[in-house]
């Protein structure tokens, strides 16, 4: 452990900018310090044989060291769970276990990419919440997803869950599991397992709902228009959601690869009958990719033909504009001449020549009238 402080503190100086007073290196972690005295720990528990030990009776939950210290005596493991720590409320907990710098900063700076990585015996695996915002009515500035971050930090006797976010609470994960001794007695794979299922399920409802608002924006789209209204009013709308569903496929496309490593190679921290159900947590992830691109795919087609409903509604416009113009210009041509008051112009004294002229130019505009609604263009 000395030889592991000793190199974290040599490379930590190029890992990141110089650091507060308040932010301590990992090298300077005082051990007698208490690294659970972070307000950012929400539980810390120890599970031996499926079970949770009882906390200590003077707190809601055991900190940190003494979880550690009871699994190095008597076996189990240690469940600490973080929402939001910052750098200085992680050092302790990152220096009592030997977490990597690297992923130490990924967990704490947050905003990374689904991701499957392993340093040394301890895996960092990276996980993106999704959760459906509810809506009456979807507009151009509707919000209809937001994301979150689950990091997990899995060894051989210990899970470390940092959260970021408001979604995405891992409290009633917990509970569940511990009704479930027979699975946790598989160890802290059990619980990655767990979170990724719980993390894919997520996904799935929230594809279901935006499959709803795609759906409307379909109808709403190729359904007759009401009077007076556009349809170059549904652009804005179509646009948001599809960036609503590019934030989606951010989270769910990184993923699948590393779900498919943990289902198809043995690894050292993943208990061979977990492994099993990793697989349908890949097939599950796989589905939802799928949707998630096909609805990509299909917004993509929505907003093209709804691109051409407009510049055809514009063209239609601009057909009836030049028609009218036609049938206009008669009368103005044939006024234009009158009205040069020359001499001797034809009928020009003829009692009757005024009506005449009038019959011919509304007889002349009725015929450019029948003609260009018989052709389509009024």
């Amino acid at each position: 452990m000395s030889m592991i402080r000793d190199l974290r503190a040599a490379v930590r100086p190029s890992l990141r900018p110089v650091q507060h007073k308040s932010s301590a290196p990992y090298s300077s972690y005082d051990p007698t310090r208490d690294p659970s005295a972070s307000s950012a720990v929400v539980d810390c528990a120890v599970y031996r044989d499926g079970r949770r030990l009882k906390d200590s009776p003077a707190r809601s939950c055991l900190t940190p060291r003494e979880a550690m210290r009871q699994v190095r005596e008597g076996g189990g493991f240690v469940w600490i769970g973080l929402h939001e720590p910052t750098e200085a409320e992680f050092a302790g907990i990152a220096a009592e276990f030997g977490l990597h710098p690297l992923a130490v900063e990924d967990a704490v700076h947050a905003h990374q990419r689904p991701k499957l990585e392993r340093y040394d015996d301890t895996l960092f695996t990276v996980f993106k919440t999704i959760h459906y915002v509810e809506h009456a009515e979807l507009t151009a500035t509707s919000e209809v997803v937001e994301t979150g971050e689950v990091m997990c930090f899995t060894g051989r006797d210990f899970v470390i869950t940092v959260r970021h976010g408001g979604q995405g609470s891992l409290r009633n994960l917990r509970h569940r599991l511990q009704d479930e001794p027979e699975l946790l007695a598989k160890g802290p794979s059990a619980v990655l397992h767990a979170i990724a299922d719980h993390v894919v399920d997520g996904y799935i409802a929230v594809a279901d709902a935006v499959e709803v608002d795609i759906d409307q924006i379909e109808i709403d789209v190729f359904s007759p228009p009401a009077k007076g209204s556009t349809r170059g009013a549904d652009t804005g709308r179509i646009y948001q959601l599809k960036r609503e569903v590019l934030e989606f496929k951010r989270a769910v496309t990184p993923l699948l690869r590393p779900m498919q490593l943990l289902s198809e190679r043995p690894m050292r921290l993943v208990d061979p009958d977990i492994q099993k159900y990793f697989r349908d947590v890949a097939d599950h992830l796989a589905r939802v990719q799928e949707q998630v691109v096909g609805f990509d795919e299909l917004l993509n087609s929505i907003l093209q033909a709804n691109l051409a409903q407009a510049t055809v509604a514009q063209n239609e416009d601009m057909r009836k504009i030049t028609s009218w113009a036609a049938i206009v210009a008669v009368p103005t041509a044939v006024c234009g001449v009158y009205g040069m008051n020359f001499d001797h112009m034809p009928e020009l004294h003829w009692k009757y020549g005024y009506p005449m002229v009038l019959t011919g130019i509304v007889a002349v505009c009725f015929t450019i009238h029948r003609m260009l609604k018989r052709n389509g263009w009024l």
